[in-house]
């Protein structure tokens, strides 16, 4: 069963983002810090943030879940991406991304019991020409199907299950 931290308090928050509060257009680094610190926007952040920046709550999570790097919870320890773009469905994303989503018993966003490792769909790598491609722990793979992703899972601490 995954463990989570505890939320962090609305005082470690702002001395996080504090140090921001001066850059043009803040919310975006400020979001990236708490991620950085807490691998995740905990809910608590929302309505620090709102009342530092004199923003609705509304508008913060809107920025929030409009932005696909940003989570709500902790990732899995490896994070693998599947790019999502229309190059990469055009030859074949798709049933790649479900036989990984099904070999794994996850969906989208999911993140195995043991938290070893969490899917997440992304909307282009920059590998087009090079697609089916996917991200894992920030390594960029191009070419790929479902037994290379199961293969380049197994040479870390993951296994996916078959």
């Amino acid at each position: 069963m995954l463990e989570y931290a505890p939320a962090p308090s609305p005082e470690e928050i702002r001395e996080v983002v504090a140090p921001l509060a001066e850059l043009e257009g803040p919310l975006l680094p400020m979001l990236h810090a708490i991620q950085e610190v807490w691998g995740h926007v905990p809910q608590a952040a929302v309505p620090v943030l709102a009342d530092l920046l004199n923003l609705g709550r509304a508008e913060v999570h809107g920025v929030i879940s409009f932005y696909h790097d940003f989570r709500d919870h902790p990732a899995g320890r490896r994070v693998l991406k599947i790019c999502r773009a229309e190059a990469c469905q055009a030859v074949g994303g798709a049933a790649v991304a479900q036989s990984v989503l099904d070999r794994l018993g996850l969906d989208w966003h999911g993140t195995t019991p043991d938290g070893a490792l969490t899917v997440e769909p992304v909307y282009c790598l920059g590998l087009c020409a090079c697609g089916p491609a996917a991200m894992l722990d920030g390594r960029v793979i191009g070419r790929v199907d479902a037994d290379r992703i199961e293969a380049e899972l197994k040479t870390g601490d993951v296994e996916a299950r078959a």
